[in-house]
């Protein structure tokens, strides 16, 4: 590209700025008048903001603006304002039972609302945003459930949580049969076949007698003689063809090599009581909840 001197475009009349291309120049085509009082009109407002709204930051605090508006107190009246306009359904549904819930509308859709804000920020993050779960964390929406899905079952394992250290938290892992030297690799990869077969999936060059008994010896005591589960332990029912970690024969030798037992929190403490009982009907709301 070469730079002359601006001049004047012979054709339109117009200035130049002096940048010519393959023969091209560049016009100086002024910025519309209407586009240059708008932008001084964003200036001025900006100064104005500055003025009337806290905004620039000081040594040790802030320009609080002639207004004394911030945003912090906006949302203290804001929720303050949320708090007794909910006050009295949350008294009401403080005082009612899980069973008084469900059976009002009204008071079914005010913790359903509670409830879903609840789990958005505590729970969302491992089970999903719609409950769906993922590798390792359950589906809230089908009716398989390790530690039952009644109301009570559901608001028990929310209040004290899976292997957490509540007194009163659900209890039961996995050994790690590989890593213990309770099982050699040969029998390991058997019973995850005769598992697999359990679920209906297909087993091609399996040795399924020794997984049998492998599994009879070892497993049954918690899975059950027909492998369908025992929810006093949290161990899953191995029927269904639904997984929590996968169906694949490696996931399952891997489960079986070094045990499984992740733990979920206690919410009691973390959450009042109503809000965990909001939680408790949201979560059996998903459709997956037992009568």
């Amino acid at each position: 590209m070469a730079v002359d001197k601006p001049g004047v475009d012979p054709v339109t009349g117009t200035a130049t700025t002096g940048h010519e291309w393959d023969g091209l120049t560049e016009l100086n085509t002024p910025l519309p008048r209407w586009w240059l009082w708008l932008f001084y009109a964003t200036i001025v407002w900006a100064i104005g903001y500055w003025i009337v709204y806290p905004a620039w930051p000081l040594i040790a605090s802030y320009s609080h603006g002639i207004f004394g508006w911030n945003s912090r107190d906006a949302i203290v009246t804001d929720l303050s304002g949320l708090k007794a306009q909910r006050g009295p359904l949350m008294d009401k549904l403080a005082a009612a039972s899980l069973g008084e819930i469900i059976a009002d509308p009204q008071l079914l859709d005010f913790a359903r609302a509670v409830g879903k804000s609840a789990f958005a920020e505590n729970c969302a993050a491992c089970h999903g945003a719609g409950g769906g779960g993922a590798k390792g964390y359950p589906n809230l929406n089908d009716d398989n459930w390790l530690w039952g899905g009644k109301l009570a079952d559901i608001e028990q394992t929310i209040n004290h949580g899976v292997r957490s250290s509540d007194e009163q938290a659900r209890i039961g892992s996995m050994p790690a049969f590989g890593r213990d030297g309770m099982l050699k690799r040969n029998e390991i990869s058997a019973v995850a076949d005769y598992v697999r077969l359990l679920a209906g999936l297909p087993t091609p060059n399996a040795d399924l007698t020794l997984g049998q008994k492998v599994f009879a010896e070892n497993c049954a005591v918690c899975h059950g003689p027909d492998g369908k589960g025992n929810r006093e332990l949290g161990a899953p029912n191995l029927t269904t063809g639904i997984w929590l970690y996968g169906p694949g024969k490696d996931v399952i030798m891997d489960g079986v090599t070094n045990g499984r037992g992740a733990v979920m929190p206690a919410w009691a403490g973390r959450l009042d009581p109503t809000t965990i009982k909001a939680l408790t009907v949201y979560v059996y709301s998903f459709g997956g909840g037992e009568k």
